[in-house]
C-alpha cells in the first residue's frame, strides 16, 4: 500500500555553523490513495521535500516511510515510486512507445506485458494514435502526457509530480489538470504534487500542504485552507485575488487602522495589535445605493479591472491597499469614487500582529 509517512523530516546543506537548515522538522502524513498538493513560493522548500521522499536528497533528521517501510537508506529505484518533472526528459530518438517502454525493459518485463502496460496506459492518456512519433512531433501538453504515461506503465505505489504543468501554457494546463484528476480517479494510486501556483493547488488536491521557509504551515482540504487559513501567511498566499490584510487595533466593536476606526459589525476576539482579514469577494458594496447596512469601511477606488463575469475594484482603505470582487453586470465604479463597504461578521478572520497566527 502506497501511505506516506514524514516524521520529523529535517534537511541541512553544509557542516556545522555553516550549515543552512532548509526542512525544519516536517511531520505529515498522506493516506494510501490520497491525492496530496504542496503548494508554497519558490525557496519554501517543497521540491526538496518531493526529492528526499524520492531518495533524490538524503535527509539529514526524521524519518520518511512509504507503505509502512521506512526508505531513509532505500535507493530511489527500489522505493516504488514513479516521477513526472517540470522537464518531460523523453528521449529524442525514441518513439512514444519506446519511451513509455524503457523502464520496463530495463527490468525485464516479458515484451507481452510490456506492450500490454503501454498501450493500456497510452489509451487512457488518449495517445494511443501517437504511439509512433517521436517527442519533437508532439506539442508540450502531449509530451507532459507521454511523460506522465511512462511513469504510469511502471505501477508503482506511489506517484511524485515535481510542478509538470509549468511549461505548458495557460490552456494546456487547465486541460492536464482535468486529465490528472482523471488519472487519479481511475488508477487511484497515491500521488504528491508540487506546485507555487495555488490555483493549481485548490483545483487538484484532496488535502494541501502549505509550506513556507521549510516549515508546514497548514494541512487540510482546499475548502478548509481557504476557509479558515491557519496564518496570515496561508490568509496572504492562498486565493486569488489574495485576501485583503489590515494590520491595526482592536477596540472593542471597533479598529482602528492608519488613525482611522472602522467600525466592526461585532466585539473583535480581543482587545490590542491584531490583523483583520476579508476576502475580496465577501466584503458587501450596495451598488443601488452606495451604501452599506452595517459597518461603513470608506473605499477609495484607484483602478477597476474587468475580467467578463466579475470585476475587481482596488483602492485604498484606510491608507492600505485593498480589493473588492463585484459581479461583472453591476455598473463599474469610478477611479476616485469613494464606496462605502459592509463586512459580514462570518466573514472577517483575525490573526495575532506578532506571530500571524489565527485568533478564535
Amino acid at each position: 500500500m502506497g501511505a506516506i509517512s514524514l516524521e520529523g523530516v529535517e534537511k541541512t546543506y553544509g557542516q556545522g555553523a555553516k550549515g543552512v537548515k532548509v526542512i525544519h522538522g516536517v511531520d505529515a502524513a498522506i493516506a494510501d490513495g490520497e491525492f496530496v498538493v504542496i503548494v508554497g513560493p519558490s525557496g519554501c522548500g517543497k521540491s526538496t521535500l518531493l526529492r528526499m521522499v524520492a531518495g533524490l536528497e538524503d535527509i539529514t533528521g526524521g524519518r520518511i516511510s512509504i507503505g509502512g517501510r521506512v526508505v531513509n537508506d532505500v535507493d530511489p529505484a527500489d522505493r516504488d515510486i514513479a516521477m513526472v518533472f517540470q522537464n518531460y526528459a523523453l528521449y529524442p530518438h525514441f518513439n512514444v512507445f519506446d519511451n513509455m517502454a524503457y523502464g520496463l525493459r530495463i527490468r525485464k518485463v516479458p515484451k507481452p506485458e510490456v506492450r500490454s502496460r503501454v498501450e493500456k496506459a497510452a489509451a487512457t492518456l488518449e495517445l494511443s494514435h501517437l504511439l509512433d512519433r517521436k517527442p519533437r512531433q508532439l506539442s508540450g501538453g502531449q509530451r507532459q502526457r507521454v511523460a506522465m504515461g511512462r511513469a504510469i506503465v511502471r505501477q508503482p505505489q506511489v506517484f511524485l509530480f515535481d510542478e509538470p504543468l509549468s511549461n505548458l501554457d495557460a490552456k494546456l494546463r487547465a486541460q492536464t489538470r482535468l486529465e490528472i484528476q482523471k488519472l487519479h480517479r481511475e488508477l487511484g494510486i497515491t500521488s504528491l504534487f508540487v506546485t507555487h501556483d495555488q490555483v493549481e493547488a485548490m483545483t487538484l488536491a484532496q488535502r494541501m500542504i502549505v509550506m513556507n521557509a521549510g516549515r508546514i504551515e497548514q494541512i487540510g482540504t482546499p475548502e478548509e485552507v481557504y476557509a479558515t487559513p491557519a496564518t496570515v501567511f496561508v490568509a496572504g498566499f492562498i486565493g486569488s485575488p489574495p485576501m485583503n490584510l489590515l494590520r491595526g487595533d482592536a477596540e472593542g466593536s471597533g479598529f482602528r487602522v492608519g488613525g482611522i476606526l472602522l467600525p466592526l459589525p461585532g466585539l473583535a476576539p480581543r482587545t490590542g495589535a491584531l490583523t483583520l482579514g476579508l476576502r475580496p469577494e465577501h466584503a458587501q458594496w450596495h451598488a443601488e445605493t452606495g451604501t452599506a447596512t452595517s459597518a461603513h469601511w470608506p473605499l477609495q477606488v484607484e483602478v477597476v479591472e474587468m475580467l467578463g463575469a466579475e470585476r475587481l475594484v482596488h483602492g485604498r482603505l484606510a491608507g492600505e491597499s485593498f480589493t473588492l470582487r463585484i459581479d461583472g453586470t453591476l455598473p463599474a465604479p469610478q477611479a476616485g469614487q469613494t464606496l462605502s463597504l459592509s463586512a459580514p461578521v462570518d466573514r472577517l478572520h483575525w490573526f495575532d500582529a506578532e506571530r500571524g497566527s489565527r485568533v478564535g
